[in-house]
């Protein structure tokens, strides 16, 4: 999230998003982690979950930005995965078909950006989607990714987005 929403409650954090006029929205260089979120990704790698990152970027030059977030918090190694020319996050989300797929409900942008809900259905029931409030952090996941798998919304074999058991 963007450095100013530190401190804040998520409804603060919601609304600051919503306004898009706190410059550190764009200060990208300078996202920070929300909550222990580093922690329980760390957590869930060390079971073996395989952690990729879908971004919102499409600029090369801010992929990189993501990628220097993600190494100055100490986040899992990933892949950092994005939308090319026409793509929705839903294509990116069904290109990769991933056990789990944990996002945010989009709440300052509007639910019609919610990833698991752009995949075809017959493929969303092969996904397990946690879909958690938006700046409110996974804190609150099971620390197991057994559990966090078992806790989801629907059930199936999978790859990529999201976690998944290494090979």
């Amino acid at each position: 999230m963007h450095r100013t929403a530190l401190g804040l409650t998520r409804a603060e954090r919601v609304e600051q998003s919503r306004a898009g006029t706190d410059p550190s929205l764009l200060d990208l260089v300078n996202y920070v982690p929300i909550g222990n979120a580093v922690g329980k990704l760390r957590c869930w790698s060390a079971q073996g979950a395989q952690i990729d990152y879908l971004t919102s970027h499409r600029d090369p030059h801010e992929l990189t930005h993501d990628k220097g977030v993600l190494v100055r918090h100490g986040f899992p190694c990933g892949r950092i995965l994005s939308r090319g020319p026409g793509q929705s996050y839903g294509d990116v989300v069904e290109q990769q078909m991933p056990d789990v797929l944990i996002e945010d409900d989009c709440e300052s942008i509007g639910a019609c950006e919610i990833s698991y809900f752009q995949v075809p259905a017959e493929l969303r029931r092969r996904i397990r989607s946690i879909i958690v409030p938006e700046f409110g952090g996974i804190d609150h996941l099971s620390d197991s990714v057994a559990n966090l798998a078992d806790s989801a919304r629907s059930c199936g074999p999978g790859k990529g987005v999201g976690t998944r058991p290494a090979p």
